[in-house]
Formats: structure tokens, C-alpha cells, sequence
């Protein structure tokens, strides 16, 4: 399962998030791929032939009703904004995480955390 960040405001969530693909000690085990711009992600997206999943709170849907696939790239915004319209508008797919009314977000490293875990239950690709 893929997961990028677009423009992350906390060095400490991204690392968490690096750990969580490759497992504490073994940061040399993940392929960090980092995109001078937006439209550079997109065209790395479309050549590779994956689906954008953006998790972000104006989604309607929850993430526990998606079926999830091997050609999807999880995209979480930034801690602090989100996503900009244009990145939205460019999700094949918008995820939400469901919270108690009146609450803004989850932390990031948590919610890639929850998403990812279940994405890789339901394609069976967790590492044995």
C-alpha cells in the first residue's frame, strides 16, 4: 500500500508515518519518493496507473465502506490545512474517518495508521 503526504506540517508525524511502512529500526526499508510539486506527484500517479484516495473530513463516505485495492495511493493533507480545492478535486476517491460531532481531525500519523491497517487487511498484503 502507498501512502503520500502532501505537504506535512510536523516532522515527527512524517517520521511515524515512515516507521509505520517499514517498522521501527528499519527506515532503509521504505522507498521514499519525494515530488517537487503536485503536478509532478500527478504525473508520477499516472504513469504508475493508481487511483488517488484522499482521506480528508469533507468526505461523505467512511473508509471502513471502501474496498480497497493494490493500485490506490492513500493521500493525507496536511496537518494544519488539509488539501488545497485543486488536490481535492483531483481524488478519484474521498475517504473520511468517522469522529465525534464538534471535533476537527484526527492526528495524521494516527489516521494513516487506521487506513492503512485496513487496506491492508482487506487486500491481504500485510507482511507475515
Amino acid at each position: 500500500m502507498r501512502i503520500a503526504l502532501y505537504e506535512p506540517d510536523i516532522p515527527q508525524n512524517t517520521g511515524t508515518i515512515l516507521r509505520l511502512c517499514a517498522g521501527m529500526d528499519y527506515i532503509d526499508n521504505v522507498r521514499i519518493i519525494r515530488h517537487a510539486s503536485f503536478a509532478t506527484f500527478e504525473e508520477w500517479r499516472q504513469r504508475e496507473r493508481l487511483q488517488l484516495v484522499l482521506l480528508t473530513t469533507a468526505a461523505e463516505r467512511c473508509y471502513l465502506d471502501h474496498g480497497f485495492t493494490t493500485d490506490q495511493v492513500l493521500l493525507f493533507g496536511r496537518e494544519s490545512a488539509g488539501v488545497p480545492t485543486a488536490v481535492h478535486e483531483r481524488a478519484d476517491i474521498r475517504l473520511r474517518i468517522p469522529m465525534q460531532p464538534g471535533m476537527r481531525s484526527l492526528n495524521i500519523a494516527l489516521a494513516a495508521a487506521m487506513v492503512a491497517g485496513e487496506a491492508l487487511r482487506q487486500t491481504r498484503t500485510f507482511a507475515r
